[in-house]
């Protein structure tokens, strides 16, 4: 039998379009015990996550993360789980439906967007199979992380790899592989930021606190903290910020090996020793609000800065569906989807539909179905 899948509801002739993978890290289905062991079983055993030997680390994975941290973790998602569900898998649906809507309106021909989950569902392979049942001939891959980590970018496109590695007709391919430091995206990140100044007071800090990884992944060779650093030090720029007007930070350490520094949480315990008790914290790396950003940083750092001495504690929400992030994800669409037929302006027109018309008229005639 071959190892190859067979393509559903293919036939020749059959109209194509632009197909857009739209990715974020995942969510478990519900927040329950057993839920989150699966959850936590997939990401962690994904060795682009957790770089140690298999024969090292599955015992610990087995043998002591697994039969604890699940019952903590259910703990944290039910404090910040919404009546429709998990708020990473409900903003990532707005931002689909969102940018769905933003590329019919630019784009000449037909586009459709899916939403995957990295881990857990709806699954890269689900999503895929459903872009490939819309006749998506031409994919681009956005994994909706603005600063390229091997741990989450490249994971993506291994798993988007392994998948189309089993498909007999693999489509045209194009990754999105950072957009760090795009000019819309700083606008987009400055706009938000100002907008919810002009709603609530300013504090004296602006905390730019990004998602943390293990030192070693810079020293060998990983650009995430040299990007992170890059869209501080623009979204500064943007907001007029002195020096002294703003830190970057790394959240969401995991083990004993010592991770991106300075750390979030020891940063917020020493502010108030240093005078600032009025403090914003921005997440500049997370596209959608989630467990790290609702719950690490808006329950657990508020805490932490409070009982330190702090007096006011703001966190500014991520981009989420919002008009301008849609904008500028459609924008970096656009932008990968140049020479394919449907950025054309004359994709539609009566030459385009009549060279259609007659491949189709070809495909028939030749035995293909209808």
């Amino acid at each position: 039998m071959s190892r190859y899948q067979r393509q559903k509801d293919f036939f020749h002739g059959k109209a194509e379009s632009i197909g857009v993978l739209l990715v974020n890290l995942g969510t478990p289905e519900q927040p329950e015990t057993g839920a989150l062991r699966r959850y936590l079983r997939e990401f962690l055993a994904d060795s682009r996550v957790v770089e140690i030997p298999r024969l090292i680390w599955y015992p610990i994975l087995y043998g002591a993360i697994l039969p604890r941290r699940p019952v903590a973790s259910a703990a944290k998602y039910r404090a910040i789980w919404t009546d429709k569900g998990s708020p990473l898998l409900v903003i990532g649906r707005e931002q689909q439906q969102g940018l769905q809507t933003e590329l019919e309106r630019l784009l000449q021909g037909p586009v459709q967007v899916e939403l995957a989950m990295r881990y857990g569902n709806p699954s890269i392979r689900s999503a895929l199979a459903r872009l490939n049942e819309a006749g998506a001939r031409r994919l681009i891959v956005l994994p909706l992380y603005p600063q390229y980590c091997a741990a989450t970018t490249a994971s993506t496109f291994d798993r988007v790899f392994a998948e189309l590695g089993r498909w007999r007709w693999v489509p045209e391919l194009r990754l999105i592989n950072h957009y760090h430091d795009r000019p819309d995206y700083i606008a987009a990140l400055a706009d938000s930021i100002r907008h919810y100044w002009s709603r609530h007071t300013c504090g004296q800090l602006l905390l730019m606190s990004f998602h943390g990884i293990p030192r070693r992944n810079l020293t060998l060779g990983d650009p995430y903290f040299c990007q992170c650093r890059k869209t501080a030090r623009l979204l500064a720029a943007a907001l007029n910020l002195r020096p002294e007007e703003y830190r970057v930070t790394f959240q969401s350490r995991f083990g004993k090996a010592e991770w991106l520094q300075p750390y979030t949480d020891r940063t917020l315990e020493a502010l108030p020793g240093e005078g600032i008790r009025r403090v914003d914290v921005v997440c500049p790396g997370f596209a959608a609000d989630c467990l790290e950003t609702l719950e690490e940083i808006q329950v657990e750092n508020c805490a932490r800065f409070l009982k330190a001495g702090g007096e006011a504690f703001q966190y500014i929400p991520a981009l989420n569906a919002g008009l301008e992030h849609v904008r500028m994800l459609a924008g970096l669409v656009l932008q990968h989807a140049q020479g394919w037929p449907e950025t054309a302006p004359d994709w539609n027109g009566p030459q385009v539909q009549k060279q259609a018309q007659l491949s189709q008229q070809l495909a028939k005639a030749a035995g293909a179905r209808a």
